[in-house]
């Protein structure tokens, strides 16, 4: 049994099906954790060590966290680590609202030429007491409006570099073979598959 750090069903969803019925992946809830977990750090790396030390500390339990942020080339990289709560930072609405969210990156890249960014999602790792750290990165840019119903978060205005689509107007088997949290997931797929062996 692996934890996953997280109550967000979407991110479970997708990382269940990279990581396939080989593992026994079990949700934040699956273990009876409710609590308010910290993510104050500075960097994506460093509030998902916070994440998985959390619940290796306070439940026992060998756990991954991920955390992802997206960076703007002409917001200076922001959201970046604020990322869910980037409406709520800018006095747009409140915390992990998608459409509070995308609806204050498009105002604030409105006359911006430059629509380049990428997401980064990192995984911390704590397995029998040692740390791994996975990074996915993939490339893009911000759209002038939504397009797209699936995904979520930022999907609707971010099309990945290379394609014609948005994240969100792609089938989630499409998605995880290209996106930032699909390329972690993969690391630490190959580093699980590896390490089972061994």
């Amino acid at each position: 049994m692996l934890v996953f750090a997280t109550n967000n069903a979407h991110k479970l969803q997708e990382v269940r099906q990279i990581l396939g019925p080989q593992f026994d992946i079990r949700s934040l809830d699956d273990i009876g954790c409710h609590d308010d977990i910290p993510e104050t750090a500075d960097t994506l790396e460093g509030n998902a060590l916070q994440k998985a030390l959390y619940i290796h500390q306070h439940y026992g339990c060998d756990c991954f966290a991920d955390d992802t942020g997206l960076e703007v080339n002409a917001l200076g990289g922001q959201p970046g680590v604020h990322t869910a709560r980037f409406a709520e930072r800018m006095g747009w609405g409140s915390s992990h609202d998608s459409q509070a969210n995308m609806g204050c990156l498009l105002s604030l890249l409105e006359k911006n030429d430059d629509r380049r960014a990428r997401f980064r999602t990192v995984i911390a790792l704590l397995l029998n007491g040692e740390q791994h750290l996975f990074e996915g990165i993939v490339e893009g840019d911000i759209l002038t409006e939504r397009h797209g119903t699936e995904g979520f978060g930022y999907d609707p205005v971010f099309r990945p570099k290379g394609h014609t689509t948005t994240f969100a107007e792609m089938t989630a088997a499409d998605k995880n073979a290209i996106s930032h949290r699909g390329r972690a997931t993969q690391k630490l797929a190959e580093f699980l598959r590896t390490h089972s062996q061994q």
